[in-house]
């Protein structure tokens, strides 16, 4: 296959794993190329793109096609992280994600990053204002090669789902690597996603409070 044909195949294969990630509302890059590659005929040899284009893709394809629904909801999440990251104070948290991209769809979840010594204390925290909530792991790569199991706490705020990896106070500077593009994850403080919100006007209403325990 020549250069120019190989170029062709490889910008259909990002825009179309794009629209898949966005129609079908998946999250997982890999499996998106994969469900692209093989709605489009491609060879199993086919290279595969990087997942820095796909997002990049992502973006591309909700500026020219969400319209007001993916404006809304890339708001609410935002909004939501706000309220939450007032709750969450005294964690110093960060919003990292979709949310902080841009490049988002309803199947997406905050993500925020808090930061103690004691993954505990949030939990207490959490129990303490009646906040329902799920605790497990997610495992991030950082700079040093390593990988790294970190504690995690999910609630639901009205219909936003938010996911809360709780670093110790260290794991301030150690930043752990995206998967998108292998760089260091933004990590965005109050100040900056309060700027994202002014950026746009949206006359949504605000998202609900974290879920309590009945």
């Amino acid at each position: 296959m020549g250069k120019r044909s190989a170029a062709l195949e490889g910008h259909d294969l990002v825009r179309e794993a794009a629209r898949i990630l966005c129609e079908e509302q998946l999250t997982d890059y890999r499996l998106a190329k994969q469900k692209a590659s093989r709605r489009l005929g491609l060879s199993v040899h086919t290279a595969m793109p990087s997942n820095a284009d796909i997002q990049a893709a992502v973006l591309e394809y909700q500026q020219l096609f969400g319209g007001a629904p993916y404006t809304r909801h890339l708001q609410r999440l935002r909004r939501t992280a706000l309220q939450a990251m007032d709750m969450l104070a005294p964690f110093a948290p960060r919003m990292v994600g979709a949310a902080a991209t841009g490049a988002a769809h309803p199947g997406h979840r905050l993500q925020l990053h808090c930061f103690t010594d004691a993954p505990e204390d949030l939990d207490i925290f959490c129990m303490e204002r009646g906040i329902d909530f799920d605790t497990g792991e997610r495992r991030y790569r950082f700079a040093d090669g390593r990988t790294r199991d970190i504690p995690m706490l999910s609630f639901q705020a009205g219909d936003v789902g938010v996911d809360v990896a709780i670093f110790s106070e260290l794991g301030r500077r150690q930043v752990p690597l995206s998967p998108t593009d292998g760089q260091p994850v933004k990590r965005l403080d109050r100040d900056h996603v309060q700027a994202l919100l002014a950026a746009t006007s949206d006359d949504d209403e605000s998202s609900p409070p974290p879920r309590r325990v009945a």
